[in-house]
């Protein structure tokens, strides 16, 4: 059996004995009835992880700490259109999985789903806590960056990556990962597409629209799919060439 992951969002020292966040304790002591000297392993997404053991019921000494990072060498920003909420939530998890290193999440013309400011915190928060379990689940030490932009310009003038993306299956260029060489910056639409005022704002920040694949995706399909693809050719999923 694996040894089960935490993230605990405070100094973590070898040598050092701490008490658990009372969810983590919870979930370690009364969901996977962790005894007192099982192992666990904790991170505060700051790099790296450390070994330690259950001491007494919601407390861990720590024993080691690990340098070992699971980020991919390519920088990967998903700016992600607004679309219903278990879908970006699924999103957002498998995003993380995937390694990307920032989300973006903004309101397009063709959202479905608008949010006021007290259920966009809400989300916020919620996205916050999917990314963490995914980084939990998947060995990630980093927790992804996740912001909200108030509007598409914004999420595009914000974006610092070399190559820059929208997927279209209006598109006249077609995607091809193979290409990217450097940072990437990656913009996915809502259920509709992206609007031809949206695509020639894009273009004016200097991002490229594509078709990825004869098939229309949905926005979370597109999303995943593009990332997994982009992961195989340039990223930390492609096979070494000998």
């Amino acid at each position: 059996m694996s040894v089960p992951r935490f993230y605990v969002a405070a100094e973590l020292a070898v040598g050092v004995a701490i008490p658990l966040p009372e969810s983590v304790a919870h979930h370690a002591c009364r969901v996977l009835r962790l005894r007192t000297g099982d192992p666990l392993v904790l991170f505060n997404g700051r790099g790296g992880q450390f070994r330690a053991r259950l001491t007494a019921e919601g407390h861990a000494a720590i024993e080691a700490f690990d340098s070992i990072e699971r980020e991919s060498p390519l920088s990967i920003a998903l700016i992600q259109a607004l679309i219903p909420q278990d879908r970006l939530d699924w999103v957002i998890e498998k995003a993380t999985e995937l390694g990307v290193a920032q989300i973006v999440v903004v309101a397009a013309a063709r959202s479905v789903v608008r949010l006021d400011e007290r259920r966009r915190l809400a989300r916020m928060a919620r996205w916050r806590e999917i990314a963490i379990a995914a980084c939990c689940q998947s060995g990630r030490n980093r927790i992804p960056q996740i912001r909200w932009a108030p509007g598409l310009p914004q999420a595009l003038a914000e974006a610092t990556a070399e190559a820059r993306l929208l997927l279209s299956p209006r598109a006249k260029h077609h995607f091809d990962p193979a290409r990217i060489s450097g940072p990437l910056a990656l913009a996915i639409g809502p259920e509709g597409d992206w609007t031809a005022d949206e695509i020639a704002v894009a273009e004016r920040h200097g991002f490229q629209p594509v078709q990825f694949g004869p098939r229309i995706l949905r926005a979370e399909t597109a999303a995943l799919s593009a990332v997994a693809a982009v992961q195989a050719a340039c990223g930390d999923l492609a096979v070494p060439r000998s």
